[in-house]
This record gives C-alpha cells, sequence and structure tokens, in this order.
C-alpha cells in the first residue's frame, strides 16, 4: 500500500513538471532558445589553461603540454584579449600602488632640468702656503684643518742652517758698508728673498745678534683645508706647508649627461636647493662647461660660482640644480612621460600601455626617446595623443607580463615563461637558444654594465631578502618584521654615485622606491599573511634589480602558481630546493624553479 501511494506521488510530480514545461516553454520559446545561445557561446568560448603553466590557453579540455597536468577552465575575461595584452587584478594593482597617466600633446614654452651636485672649493680662491728656506720646523702655531688664518698671522717657526749663515753675512758685510756697498746691499736682497721685512733685518743690524728661529707668516687669507707638515719636519725651499682656501666663494659642480648638452650654455640662471636648508633658494649662473667628456661616467661637469660669505655652504654638501631650458619652436609640440613609465634594457626603452579604459589591460610598447630631464621624457615615436600609460610601479606591470608568458623587458619575443634552466641568463649552449621556450635569449643576456661597488651594495640588499625570505618559510612574523627592517637600512646606504649611467640611474631609482615601499610595509606588521601580500610585490621588483645589474653569483629563479588566489608568485633564492615562503610547512615543497640568473 506504501508503495502505491509513493509511485502515485512521483506520478503527481511528473505531471505538473511536464505542464509546467508545456505552457512555460510554449509562452516563452524565443527566450529559451536565447538561453540555450548563451550557453553555447560561453562553451565556445571558454579557455583552457593550466595551474603550474598559466601561459598555456587552449580552446578545449585537455593536458598541459608542458608537465601533462588535466587543465582547468581560465579565469572568465581572461580572453578575448590581444596577443600580447594581458589582465590584472584590481587587488594586485591596488597592492603595487600601479598608476597611469594620459598622454598628451604638451605645449613647452620651456621646461626645467634638474642637475644633481656637490659644492667644492673655489679652486680660484686656493693658495698654496709654502716656506722661503729649508731648515726644521720648530713650531707649527696653526696645528689642524679647518682653522682660519689672516693674511700676516704667524704659521710656524723654522731653525734654518742658511738663515744663521746669511746673518753672519749681514753683520760682517754691515762693517764694508762703506768701503764695499755693493756688497752689503746683495747680502740684504738675499736676506729679503728669503721673505724677511725690513724692519726684520734692520732688527739684525741693530742687536747684532743671530736669530737661530724664524717666524713663516701667512701670505693669504682663508680656511685651511689641508696640513702637509708636522712639527720636527725637515722641509726644501719652495716646500708646501698648507693648503688654504677662500670660502667666501664656493663652487658648485653638478654632472651632466650627454643627452643634455645640446640644452645647456655659460650664463644660464641656476636655482641651487640643498637638503641642508631646504626653505631656501640661491641663485647662480653656470660660469663653465667641462670642454672634455668623462669616458667612464659619460658625463661633463658643469660649474656655477656661489656666494659663501656667510659660511652656509660646506665644500662637499650635495646640491640640486634646476635649469629652465627652452625648447626650439619645431620641438615646441612634444609628448612627454614621465622618467618613472620608461624602462630600458641596453637597446630598447619600453612603456606600458593600458589599453581597455575601463579594464585593468596592459601592452608592452616599444618607444624612441628624445632629450630628457631628470623626471620626464620627450617621446619621438611609439605613442600617440590621448593614450593611458604605467606611470608608477611599471616593474610590478612587467612581471605580471613575464609571468603570463608576454612580451616584457627580459623576453622581447613573448610566448612561454621560463622553465627549469632554459632561462637561464648566462647561457652559452646555442642549441637551448632553439629549444622552444619562446625566450629571447639575447635580450636577457643584456645587462646594464654598473661598477662593481654598486654590485656589491646590492647583493647585501639580496643577503637581507633571502633572510626576510627564510622567516617567511618559517612562518615568523616578528622575525619577518626584523628582516624587512634591515632590508630597509641596506638600501639606504647603496650609493647612486656609483651609477654613472643616466638610464641605469632611472631604473635604480624606481626599483628602489618600490623595494622600500614593500620592504617598509612588511617591517610595519607582524601579521604572516599580510607579509606575505607585500613579499610577492617585494620579491618581483628585487628580481628586476637583480635581472638589471646582477650580484655576480647564481641566483635561482622559483614560482609557486597557488600564491595570490593562483594567481602565482615569484620569489628568490640561492638554493635549487623549493622552499616555500608564501605557504611555509602547508605547502613547503609547492613550486618551481623558472630560471636561473648568473
Amino acid at each position: 500500500m506504501k508503495k502505491n501511494i509513493i509511485y502515485i506521488g512521483l506520478a503527481v510530480i511528473v505531471g505538473l513538471f511536464a505542464g509546467y514545461l508545456l505552457f512555460e516553454g510554449g509562452n516563452s520559446g524565443d527566450t529559451s532558445i536565447t538561453q540555450h545561445d548563451h550557453a553555447e557561446d560561453a562553451s565556445a568560448n571558454q579557455m583552457w589553461t593550466c595551474s603550474m603553466h598559466p601561459q598555456i590557453m587552449q580552446p578545449e579540455p585537455g593536458d598541459c603540454p608542458i608537465c601533462g597536468m588535466d587543465l582547468i577552465p581560465a579565469e572568465a575575461g581572461a580572453d578575448g584579449l590581444a596577443a600580447n595584452a594581458f589582465k590584472m587584478t584590481q587587488n594586485a594593482l591596488a597592492l603595487a600602488n600601479i598608476q597611469t597617466t594620459m598622454v598628451g600633446m604638451n605645449e613647452l614654452e620651456g621646461s626645467v632640468l634638474k642637475l644633481s651636485g656637490k659644492i667644492t672649493e673655489n679652486e680660484d680662491a686656493n693658495a698654496v702656503q709654502v716656506t722661503y728656506f729649508s731648515g726644521r720646523i720648530e713650531k707649527l702655531n696653526v696645528s689642524s684643518t679647518g682653522e682660519k688664518v689672516f693674511k700676516g698671522q704667524l704659521l710656524a717657526t723654522v731653525y734654518s742652517p742658511e738663515l744663521v749663515s746669511a746673518q753672519q753675512e749681514l753683520l760682517t758685510t754691515l762693517s764694508l758698508k762703506e768701503s764695499q756697498p755693493e756688497l752689503y746691499k746683495a747680502v740684504r736682497q738675499k736676506l729679503k728673498l728669503w721673505k724677511l721685512s725690513e724692519k726684520q733685518i734692520n732688527g739684525i743690524e741693530t742687536s747684532g745678534k743671530i736669530k737661530e728661529n724664524f717666524p713663516v707668516y701667512a701670505t693669504v687669507s682663508g680656511t685651511v683645508i689641508e696640513k702637509m707638515v708636522e712639527e720636527g719636519d725637515y722641509i726644501k725651499v719652495g716646500q708646501p706647508l698648507y693648503k688654504i682656501s677662500n670660502l667666501s666663494s664656493i663652487w658648485a659642480v653638478f654632472d651632466a649627461y650627454e643627452n643634455q648638452f645640446s640644452t645647456l650654455k655659460v650664463g644660464q640662471n641656476v636655482k641651487v636647493t640643498t637638503t641642508a636648508y631646504p626653505d631656501k633658494t640661491f641663485d647662480a649662473k653656470v660660469s663653465f662647461i667641462d670642454p672634455i667628456l668623462n669616458s667612464s661616467t659619460r658625463t661633463v661637469i658643469i660649474r656655477t660660482v656661489l656666494n659663501n660669505k656667510s659660511d652656509l655652504f660646506k665644500p662637499g654638501m650635495f646640491v640640486e640644480g634646476e635649469i629652465e631650458i627652452n625648447r626650439s619652436s619645431k620641438n615646441k609640440e612634444s609628448i612627454i612621460i614621465p622618467s618613472s613609465a620608461v624602462m630600458w634594457t641596453g637597446e630598447r626603452s619600453i612603456v606600458y600601455v593600458k589599453t581597455n579604459p575601463n579594464e585593468p589591460v596592459f601592452e608592452m610598447r616599444e618607444v624612441v626617446l628624445g632629450n630628457s630631464t631628470n623626471s620626464t621624457y620627450t617621446v619621438i615615436s611609439g605613442l600617440n595623443n590621448g593614450e593611458e600609460i604605467v606611470a608608477n610601479g611599471t616593474f610590478t606591470v612587467d612581471a605580471a607580463a613575464q609571468l603570463q608568458g608576454k612580451k616584457s623587458m627580459m623576453n622581447q619575443e613573448g610566448g612561454a615563461t621560463m622553465t627549469g634552466h632554459e632561462g637561464h641568463l648566462g647561457i652559452e649552449d646555442e642549441s637551448s637558444n632553439n629549444a622552444g621556450d619562446g625566450i629571447n635569449h639575447a635580450e636577457m643576456n643584456k645587462r646594464i654594465e654598473v661598477a662593481k661597488g654598486f654590485q656589491d651594495q646590492l647583493k647585501e640588499v639580496f643577503d637581507n631578502y633571502l633572510l626576510l625570505k627564510d622567516a617567511l618559510v618559517i612562518g615568523n612574523g616578528e622575525g619577518a618584521n626584523e628582516k624587512a627592517t634591515g632590508l630597509v637600512q641596506s638600501i639606504a646606504k647603496v650609493d647612486m654615485k656609483l651609477l654613472s649611467d643616466n638610464n641605469a640611474h632611472s631604473h635604480w631609482m624606481t626599483i628602489e622606491k618600490e623595494i622600500n615601499l614593500s620592504a617598509k610595509s612588511i617591517a610595519n606588521t607582524s601579521e604572516v599573511s599580510t607579509q606575505r601580500d607585500h613579499f610577492k610585490h617585494l620579491s618581483a621588483h628585487v628580481l628586476k634589480g637583480i635581472q638589471l645589474f646582477g650580484v655576480n653569483q647564481k641566483v635561482y629563479t622559483q614560482f609557486c602558481p597557488m600564491a595570490d588566489n593562483n594567481n602565482g608568485a615569484y620569489w628568490l633564492s640561492m638554493e635549487e630546493e623549493i622552499k616555500n615562503p608564501y605557504y611555509g610547512d602547508a605547502m613547503l615543497k609547492c613550486g618551481e624553479v623558472r630560471s636561473v640568473i648568473e
């Protein structure tokens, strides 16, 4: 009986459902057809990718051609992009502080050229205090550098056997003054040549006594910038005792790069500022442009003269100069972009263009640059009026392009990202260049030449990065906080004066800013999950720094596809063994080596 009731109930339900389909389907047949078409469209547009190799995109499910894993549905909206366009998440944009700017045609009546320099002594006002007779220094009355001296001031006392003999001659010829006046005059003249005054010579004659020690007086006024002798030293005629500089007038000396020469000329007004007096601006004029190029730094010296009677400037102080430069009428209408937007690989200058105004979709673009200041570039070709480019966070965007197998700074052709050791930067085996990895190895082998001293300082930064990475591997938030602070301190020690190349300087300024920002964010929290969010951006910029400048040792670039909500993230290691800093013990071995940098 119970079975019959169940069967009857099921029959009623089936009947009601059939009636619904019959009547509702008849009244809205077009709607059902439309819904069916949408499903077919969605299925047709669905792309499939590999969780370990997100550069793989196929229209059908199957196996990854690289690792053999089952393909998974790609993120909705990832399809329909141009071949080398890629999309970033809003979260990634916010964390990396990526900012864009609209490119426009700028009417330039003039612009400002910024130069870095330092204060030096005015060589025209320098003097060397020498002695005019030989002997032994019995006493130094001015015993340290930095002391001020005045013309006629006693500087030292010297015992001179020559002067003792000369005085004896003077007293002998004094008695022969009437009979041999020429001899007498010759002896007096010899004493004058040794800078003895008439008063001193007359004193010797009057007293009839020989003086053993003679004073040395200052012949100029100024500040002692170098003491060149000590008490007890034996000195010769003309030997320097002190270098004295008159610091009431000093030089501000600036370095100008080759591409800035055409905008500079003697007589231009320069506004000089220094961190010592941030609220003051000092006016000067270009007084000298060095006619000889420094072949190692590719710069020339630009010199200005500053009044320093108030003793505000000290030799060695860093200063900045701003020079207003006028563009010729034919260049008046130019595309100007911020220097932070440009990345340079040695032969190519590239920017990232936002191709969709409503979505975070980007694409790499090569540009040809003209004149530059410290903060801007003039674009000759490659960009059009009205286009939107990345102005801040360019290296983070480039890292995203590299991750997704698109054209990037170190991968001109695009295609698959580096796997295993095929992306080895020091590669010499030509066969691997044809291994089908899609990498332009010739491009990746290019590195900006920098001084070894800079590489050593960058290595110290990298060593602190590795300590921070190790703290995140074991999930030690307080330890990561401490190591991030050490990283910030090591960044502050990097001497940018070692970067003589203007493009190298510009790149490092951008990388340094991003590393500093990420490291400080990690140092300001002990929450490991938050630290790991910032660590992926830190790693992207440390990676760019090592790719561009090198640290003279083997570095493994490693990748976890599951980090950052399955968007993937890089980190760097000195060991080939995987120790995942994004998951720690939870997934310690998750990841793979993507490249080796040497």
